[in-house]
């Protein structure tokens, strides 16, 4: 059985508030000795909507250093930011008897999806839209509230927000499903640069970088950007013991690559992605992995609370992974995701405080991380950098 990570090895990460160590400066283990960033996930969406201008901006006052938006194209090929092109959770889409027809079936990467696309309407009927918060645990106070903001108005707003915070603001923009759109006639690659020219950060050192899941998508825009990029590493699940389920990138089932994410995280498989990329995006338990309790007559993970709901808070944290180190010696930045507050997304270990798990990652060496709630992870990183 893989081995737990046990209170006392998460004690050895942490520097004691009493110690005569707790005011002086940290220097973690990132890749180039700096201060990991935060980046806002969707925006400010552990508060408000994802993807809306108000958003952002809320993030940025929190303290983000990046705002990363999902681009997906319109009809008229406009890049507007959801974070699928599905509307159906997070507009109000449904709401519109105008657009009941366009309520269909859509093949997305392989997988049958039914709602409302936005490659079905223009951009003057994405705006006649507002924004929704799609997680049902979360607070329904600002739905309906917002439009959908094109790509262009949040470059607009970045420039803004750097001026009005006196610090730049960056942009993180992840291309949403490039093969899909792709064979749709809309691709994503050429009209995000052409922005990026437009308001003067196609170069190396503008605050900009580009995430995506696929390859030949970062491949194509390293010859049409000198921007930095980042793959990012999905899974299908966790297993009951830990393991990653593994899923493809598109681009690879297309393409006949029988590779999964779970090959992408190997040694040579990094050097390969510095090739095209600056750093990796990988879901959090590529690099601290969680296990069930499992109940034998079942072989299900056990609900070891006694809340009768099995989640996170029933698992706990095995060792870590090599992954920081490998990704770091590979030349590649590590950017995980996606850090959240609620409990029931937090394993056993933490104690129902995401603080905790911040510290975690923080000292292991990460470069930065997607957050829903900058609040939290500006004030827990600061927390580590000054040694408590």
């Amino acid at each position: 059985m893989t081995k737990l990570i046990a209170a006392a090895v998460l004690a050895t990460l942490a520097v004691p508030a009493t110690s005569a160590l707790a005011a002086q400066p940290v220097r973690l283990p990132t890749l180039k000795g700096q201060a990991p960033l935060v980046i806002a996930h969707r925006g400010a969406s552990g508060y408000m909507p994802d993807h809306t201008l108000e958003g952002y901006a809320r993030a940025a006052a929190m303290g983000a250093d990046y705002i990363e938006p999902d681009l997906v194209s319109t009809k008229d090929g406009v890049l507007i930011a959801r974070h699928e092109p599905n509307l159906k959770d997070t507009t109000d889409v449904a709401q519109h008897p105008e657009f009941a027809d366009r309520k269909r079936t859509v093949k997305v990467d392989g997988h049958d999806e039914e709602g409302w696309f936005a490659s079905d309407f223009t951009l003057a009927e994405i705006k006649t839209l507002r924004a929704v918060q799609p997680r049902s645990d979360r607070s329904k106070e600002f739905d309906g509230r917002f439009q959908i903001p094109t790509f262009e108005e949040i470059l607009q707003l970045r420039e803004k927000l750097s001026r009005d915070l006196g610090r730049p603001i960056g942009v993180y923009p992840e291309t949403k499903h490039p093969t899909w759109h792709q064979s749709l006639g809309l691709p994503l690659e050429a009209k995000l640069v052409a922005l990026l020219d437009k308001y003067r950060l196609n170069r190396r050192d503008a605050p900009v970088i580009i995430q995506s899941f696929e390859t030949a998508n970062l491949k194509a825009l390293s010859k049409m950007t000198p921007v930095k990029k980042v793959f990012l590493l999905d899974a299908d699940d966790v297993r009951p013991d830990g393991t990653i389920a593994p899923v493809q990138p598109y681009d690879f089932v297309v393409s006949g690559d029988k590779r999964t994410f779970n090959d992408m995280v190997k040694p040579e498989a990094l050097k390969e992605i510095r090739r095209f990329a600056d750093g990796i995006g990988p879901w959090k338990p590529f690099i601290v992995s969680y296990q069930a309790m499992v109940d034998p007559k079942t072989g299900k993970a056990m609900d070891v609370n006694g809340d009768s709901v099995v989640d996170q808070r029933d698992m706990t944290l095995m060792e870590p992974t090599t992954l920081v180190r490998d990704a770091h010696r590979a030349g590649l930045f590590v950017h995980p995701f996606t850090f959240r507050n609620e409990a029931k997304l937090l394993a056993a270990n933490f104690g129902g405080d995401p603080a905790e798990e911040y510290r975690l990652f923080f000292r292991l060496g990460v470069d930065g991380v997607f957050s829903d709630y900058t609040d939290t992870a500006v004030a827990a990183r600061a927390a580590v950098l000054q040694g408590r």
